[in-house]
C-alpha cells in the first residue's frame, strides 16, 4: 500500500458501561527502533496494558505485515479497568491507521474477545445508541475479524500449540506452566524475523529472549524464516531463568508442523546458547524439576529433558514415568526426537 493512502491518524468510537461515548484515537509514526504499539492512558495502567495486548494479539491474523511504523493509541474518556467493550474499537483504530481496513466514516464499535489471536469477536455488553455512522457489534453481527472484509474465519488458518515446563521455586506453588505459540502464514516476509513475533503481557527482557530463541530455532529449520507471524503467550510471566526455552521452541515446531504432536502434553525444560545450531543445553534444578514433572505427568505426555540430565536422574525415573503412561527423551539437539 502506498504511504500516501494511509492516514497518519484514525479514530473509532465506542460506548462505556455508564453510557458515555468514548473515542479511541490511533496515530502512526516511523518506528525508529521504538515499540511497535504504545498506549497513552494516563492514570489507568491496566487499561493501557490490556490495549497493547489486544492490539498485538489481533494483528496475528493479518496476512500482510509491516514493522516500520509505531502506532500510539489513546482514549478521550478512560473506561473502568473491568470494562472490555472498547477492545474492538482499539483493534479497528489500529487497522484503520495502518491501512489494513478502510471505513469512510468514524465507526462505532462494541465488542470483546478472549481469543483475539484467533480473530474471534466473542460478543458485546453495551447497547449501541442510534447513529448515522457505521456500527459494528461483536458476536452475531461480527463473529470474527475476517467478516470485516468478507473473508472466512481467520481462525482456520491459525495453528496454536501449548507446551508445558516446570515452574519451580521450592514452594507449595510449584507447578507446570505453559507457553502457547500461535502462528499465522505471511503473504510476504517481514522486515526482521524478530519483528514478526509478539509476546503480549511480557516485559522487555522476556520478549527479547523469546524472539531471539524462536528466530534462532527457525534458522536451524533452514526454511523456517520469513514465513510466519507469531504470538507467544505464557500462563505465568513472573518467573526467572530461561529453562522454559525448550518448551517454547518445541511448541513453535509443533505449531509449524515440524514435529509430531504427542497424544497428551509436551513437557520440556532446557535452554541453549545456540538455537541456530539446534543444540540443547542443561539448566539448573534437575532433581526438583524432575520430581515435579513426575508428579504432574499424565497418560500420553511426552517429556523432553536435556541430555546432560540423563546421568543425574534418579534410578528408575524413566520406568516411573512409563508407569504413569508418559514417555521420556533426553536430548542434545532439536529435530532428532
Amino acid at each position: 500500500m502506498n504511504e500516501t493512502s494511509r492516514p497518519s491518524a484514525a479514530s473509532c468510537r465506542t460506548v462505556l458501561a455508564d453510557g458515555r461515548s468514548a473515542t479511541v484515537t490511533a496515530t502512526r509514526r516511523p518506528r525508529a527502533n521504538r515499540a511497535d504499539v504504545k498506549c497513552a492512558v494516563p492514570g489507568a495502567p491496566q487499561v493501557a496494558d490490556r490495549m497493547i495486548e489486544v492490539v498485538r494479539l489481533a494483528r496475528l491474523t493479518e496476512h500482510r505485515f509491516d514493522s516500520r511504523d509505531q502506532v500510539v493509541l489513546s482514549f478521550d474518556t478512560v473506561p473502568a479497568p473491568q470494562e472490555r467493550d472498547w477492545e474492538l474499537a482499539a483493534v479497528l483504530a489500529d487497522r484503520l491507521v495502518r491501512g489494513a481496513w478502510h471505513c469512510p466514516t468514524v465507526p462505532l464499535a462494541l465488542g470483546w474477545s478472549d481469543a483475539w489471536q484467533l480473530g474471534r469477536v466473542d460478543g458485546h455488553d453495551s447497547v449501541a445508541p442510534g447513529t448515522d455512522g457505521k456500527v459494528l457489534l461483536g458476536g452475531e453481527q461480527l463473529p470474527h475479524l475476517g467478516a470485516l472484509t468478507g473473508h472466512a474465519d481467520p481462525a482456520a488458518a491459525v495453528s496454536a500449540v501449548r507446551a508445558w515446563f516446570p515452574l519451580h521455586s521450592g514452594g507449595i506453588n510449584d507447578t507446570l506452566g505453559w507457553v502457547e505459540v500461535s502462528v499465522f502464514p505471511l503473504d510476504a516476509p517481514g522486515q526482521e524475523e524478530e519483528d514478526t513475533i509478539a509476546v503480549p503481557g511480557a516485559d522487555a527482557v522476556l520478549q527479547q529472549a523469546v524472539r531471539a530463541a524462536l528466530a534462532g530455532a527457525r534458522h536451524f529449520d533452514g526454511r523456517g524464516l520469513g514465513r510466519w507471524r507469531s504470538v507467544v503467550r505464557f500462563s505465568e510471566t513472573r518467573f526467572q531463568g530461561d529453562s522454559y526455552q525448550l518448551a517454547l521452541v518445541m511448541a513453535d515446531r509443533l505449531a509449524r508442523g515440524r514435529d509430531f504432536v504427542p497424544r497428551g502434553r509436551l513437557v520440556a525444560t532446557g535452554t541453549s546458547t545456540a538455537w541456530h545450531a539446534g543444540t540443547v543445553a542443561t539448566v539448573e534444578g534437575c532433581a526438583a524439576k524432575a520430581e515435579l514433572i513426575l508428579q504432574e505427568a499424565a497418560r500420553g505426555d511426552r517429556v523432553l529433558l536435556p541430555a546432560a540430565w540423563r546421568e543425574q536422574l534418579p534410578a528408575g525415573y524413566e520406568m516411573a514415568l512409563r508407569a504413569r503412561g508418559a514417555s521420556l527423551a533426553c536430548i542434545a539437539r532439536i529435530g532428532l526426537i
